[in-house]
């Protein structure tokens, strides 16, 4: 999936969503392996209240590859606020 298409299919129904997922194709997504881009294309896929729950700690992906791109998401997230 080319870029400008990520974007638009990280665009959800949350404002929140919106702000991480665009902020990580901004800063982080160019450096992921193509492995872990698949990963993020494939948690697009993904319920908005599942995602927020997860990208906000609350819960955990059961799901192994989910929980890998989660934790690549979360991590850049700190990485870029500190």
């Amino acid at each position: 999936m080319n870029k400008n298409r990520l974007f638009w299919a990280s665009r959800r129904g949350m404002l929140e969503l919106d702000i991480i997922l665009q902020a990580f194709l901004d800063t982080a997504y160019d450096q992921l392996t193509p492995e872990e881009q698949l990963l993020y294309q494939g948690l697009l896929g993904c319920e908005d209240q599942d995602l927020f729950a997860w990208l906000m700690g609350r819960e955990t992906p059961r799901d192994e590859a989910a929980a890998t791109i989660i934790a690549i998401i979360r991590s850049s997230q700190h990485a870029s606020a500190g």
